[in-house]
């Protein structure tokens, strides 16, 4: 969480374009590092650059496949429905978020789709892991 904290951070500190400080790391299945992303929407005005997304994109990239089964996606904020149903699509084993996001979560405050039995894949999900430090730099952010 603190790899995707800290991408977050960066993200935010952009003196041209700061973007929303949400950052996300794809773990293989030993644990090691496949794919790490910040929000990017400002910097590339494309509004499916949220974190999850680009990190599922690089980490299938770097595994020469779509099929992330086994694989772990860290992220600093409860997904959004598009990155929901893009860990879903990518068959994403577990996913860990740090702040829920009562306004657009789509995994635990507003709905529940990376486990909703109707869809083709389950994934195990643990929330609020750094929850205080994920919301503090998205409070920073938006105090700003």
């Amino acid at each position: 969480m603190r790899l995707a904290l800290a991408a977050g951070l960066a993200a935010a500190g952009r003196a041209d374009r700061p973007d929303v400080p949400v950052g996300a790391v794809v773990l293989d299945p030993t644990g090691t590092v496949v794919a790490i992303a910040a929000n990017e929407r400002e910097l590339t005005g494309d509004p499916t650059a949220h974190a999850e997304v680009l990190a599922l994109r690089r980490a299938a990239e770097r595994q020469g496949e779509w099929r992330l089964a086994g694989h772990t996606l860290v992220v600093t904020l409860e997904p959004c429905t598009m990155c929901a149903g893009a860990v879903v699509l990518a068959r994403i084993e577990r996913l860990v978020f740090g702040a829920y996001d009562p306004k657009a979560g789509a995994v635990a405050s507003l709905f529940d789709v990376v486990r909703d039995p109707r869809l083709p894949h389950r994934t195990d999900v643990r929330g609020g892991i750094l929850e205080t430090e994920c919301g503090a730099a998205l409070r920073s952010f938006f105090g700003r």
